[in-house]
C-alpha cells in the first residue's frame, strides 16, 4: 500500500542511478562534473573556500560517488584545522580505507591543477547544488509516477504523499544557506559588524569620503567638463598605477572592467594619455574592457551587471556611461530596474564606478551657481540609490572646472576648483584655495568665517560655507596642520572669534 513505502524524500541524490534496469540514466542537464571538480579543487587551493561553499553545497549534493568521499574528507581536515591540499587530502583518504574509491591520489591533483579560478568557488558549488536540487525533484516525479502505476493506486493516498512532499521539499529550501528567501540572511550582530560599515574607503578618507565601499560612485556633468579623465585617473589609481587623485588616497583593486558603451576610441584615446610602455603587464592582467553596446539593457537583464563581473573575475566595474545601459532614463519603473542591477552588482563584492549627464535644460545655469541633485538627467531614484554623487560645472573644453560634492557618504568635500591638463591627463586641486594655502598666507590666522569667505568668494558667506569651512579647519587641527585659539564669549566689549593659523610643525615642512 501506498503508506508504507518510504517517504520519496528519503531517497538518496544517487537513486536514478541505481534505478531498475530498463530505466534511463541521468541527463546531461541533471549533473555537472565539472563544476564538482571545480568546487573541490577550489577547496583544496584554500580552507576559505571550504566555509564559502558549505552552506551552498548542504546536503547530497554531489552526483559522482568519489566528489561525496573526497568533499567529506575535506570537510573533516577542515573542521581540524588541517591543510587541505592534495597530499594532505589523499593521505587522510589513504588513512580511512577511501582513497581508491575517491579516485586515487592522482585524481587528487588533477582536480586541484583544474579549477578555473578560486575565488568562483561560490558560483561553482551553487550549479552543483542547483543539479542536485534537480535530480532531487526529478527523483520525486519519477516515484510518484511509480506509486501510480502498483495494482490498487489509491489516488488520495499519493495525493497526500505529494503533499508531504511538497511541503518537505520547501522547508529544505527555506532551511538552505543558499534558498532564495535566505540566500542573503545575516543575523544582527553579522549585518552590523561585518558588512563594511568600517571600511577603508576607495577613494578619500574615513572622515571625507568620495567613494565607499560598498555603495555606488557617480560622477556627472555637461560633456567636456572632464568626467572621462577625472574617472580615468580613479581607474588607474585603482590598479595601482598612482596613489592619489585630486590628493586623496585610493584604495587598489584586483581587476576592473571598463564598460566602454559610449564612443571607445575617444575613451581609449583619454585612457592612453596616461599610459606608458611600462605599463602594459598591469592593463593586460588587470583591466578588461567591454566596446560598444551590451548584449541586453541592464533594465532588462538584472543580473547583467553582476554576471559581467563574475565572468571577468572584476572586483570594480565602470560604467560609461550610463545613458548606454538604460532604455531609458526618464522612466522611474526603469531607474528602480537600475538599481537593482546595481544593488546585485554591489551585493556581490564589485565596486560601481557611473559617468553620467546633467539635464539639458539646465546645462546654461549660471556658472557660479551651486548645482543640486535635480540637475542629473533622469530619474530620481538614479541618485536616490547612488552611494556618492560628484558634479563637475564648467564649459566644455575648459581646463578650470569646480568639482561639488552633491551626495555625501561622509563628510561634504569642496566644491573644489580643479585643473584639467587636458595634454596629460590629469587633474590637480587649484592650490591657491586650498585651506592650508590660505592659512599660510595669513600669519595672524584665520576665523571661520575668514575662511569660508575666501573659499567661496562671497563678502558674506552663507551658514553652510561657515560651517564647512569650520569642519576643515576643525580637520586641520585634529590632523595637526593647524592650532586653534579659542575666542571669548561676547560681552559689553563683544565676543571674539576662535581663530585657527597654520602650525609650525606644517611650516617646518613646507
Amino acid at each position: 500500500m501506498v503508506q508504507h513505502r518510504a517517504a520519496l524524500s528519503d531517497m538518496p541524490s544517487t537513486a536514478w542511478d541505481a534505478a531498475p534496469v530498463g530505466q534511463a540514466p541521468a541527463e546531461e542537464s541533471l549533473r555537472d562534473l565539472d563544476a564538482e571538480r571545480a568546487v573541490l579543487g577550489a577547496c583544496m587551493g584554500t580552507g576559505n573556500a571550504i566555509d564559502a561553499v558549505r552552506h551552498v553545497l548542504g546536503e547530497g549534493a554531489f552526483y559522482r560517488p568519489a566528489h561525496e568521499t573526497a568533499w567529506r574528507a575535506l570537510l573533516a581536515l577542515h573542521s581540524e584545522g588541517k591543510p587541505t591540499d592534495p597530499i594532505v587530502l589523499a593521505e587522510s583518504l589513504r588513512a580511512q580505507g577511501d582513497l581508491e574509491r575517491a579516485g586515487g591520489a592522482v585524481y587528487m591533483h588533477q582536480l586541484f591543477d583544474a579549477v578555473p579560478s578560486v575565488s568562483g568557488a561560490k558560483y561553482y558549488a551553487q550549479i552543483v547544488r542547483d543539479r542536485a536540487d534537480l535530480r532531487r525533484l526529478r527523483n520525486v516525479a519519477v516515484r510518484t509516477v511509480q506509486l501510480t502505476q502498483e495494482p490498487g493506486a489509491d489516488p488520495d493516498a499519493i495525493r497526500s504523499c505529494m503533499e508531504a512532499e511538497a511541503r518537505a521539499e520547501r522547508e529544505l529550501a527555506l532551511a538552505s544557506g543558499q534558498g532564495r528567501l535566505s540566500r542573503y540572511l545575516v543575523d544582527g550582530w553579522r549585518f552590523v559588524s561585518e558588512t563594511g560599515a568600517g571600511e577603508t574607503p576607495l577613494w578619500g578618507t574615513p572622515e571625507q569620503t568620495l567613494w565607499g565601499s560598498g555603495e555606488s560612485l557617480m560622477i556627472v556633468g555637461p560633456p567636456g567638463v572632464g568626467k572621462t579623465t577625472l574617472a580615468h585617473q580613479v581607474v588607474l589609481a585603482r590598479l595601482g598605477l598612482q596613489h592619489t587623485v585630486l590628493d586623496m588616497p585610493i584604495a587598489p583593486s584586483k581587476r576592473v572592467l571598463y564598460l566602454a558603451m559610449d564612443r571607445p576610441k575617444q575613451i581609449a584615446k583619454a585612457m592612453a594619455r596616461r599610459i606608458a610602455p611600462e605599463h602594459e603587464a598591469t592593463l593586460r592582467d588587470r583591466l578588461c574592457v567591454w566596446q560598444g553596446p551590451l548584449p541586453a539593457t541592464i533594465d532588462k537583464e538584472p543580473d547583467l551587471l553582476a554576471d559581467l563581473a563574475a565572468a571577468h573575475q572584476a572586483d570594480t566595474l565602470v560604467i560609461d556611461s550610463l545613458k548606454d545601459a538604460v532604455s531609458t532614463l526618464v522612466d522611474d519603473a526603469l531607474a528602480v530596474a537600475f538599481h537593482n542591477a546595481r544593488m546585485r552588482a554591489l551585493r556581490n563584492g564589485v565596486e560601481v564606478l557611473e559617468l553620467h549627464h546633467q539635464r539639458k535644460a539646465t546645462a546654461d545655469a549660471p556658472r557660479g551657481q551651486r548645482p543640486t541633485l535635480d540637475r542629473v538627467y533622469g530619474s530620481t531614484w538614479l541618485t536616490s540609490g547612488a552611494g556618492s554623487v560628484l558634479f563637475i560645472a564648467g564649459e566644455a573644453g575648459d581646463p578650470a572646472v569646480t568639482l561639488h560634492h552633491l551626495k555625501q557618504v561622509n563628510g561634504e568635500i569642496g566644491p573644489l576648483q580643479v585643473i584639467h591638463d587636458h595634454e596629460r591627463g590629469t587633474t590637480t586641486v587649484e592650490p591657491t584655495l586650498d585651506a592650508v594655502t590660505i592659512l599660510r598666507a595669513h600669519p595672524g590666522g584665520l576665523t571661520t568665517r575668514d575662511l569660508a569667505a575666501a573659499l567661496s568668494g562671497e563678502t558674506t558667506p552663507g551658514r553652510s560655507d561657515i560651517e564647512k569651512a569650520r569642519r576643515q579647519l576643525e580637520r586641520l587641527v585634529k590632523s595637526g596642520l593647524a592650532t586653534k585659539a579659542e575666542g571669548a564669549a561676547g560681552g559689553t566689549g563683544g565676543g571674539q572669534q576662535a581663530r585657527y593659523q597654520v602650525s609650525n610643525r606644517h611650516l617646518a615642512v613646507s
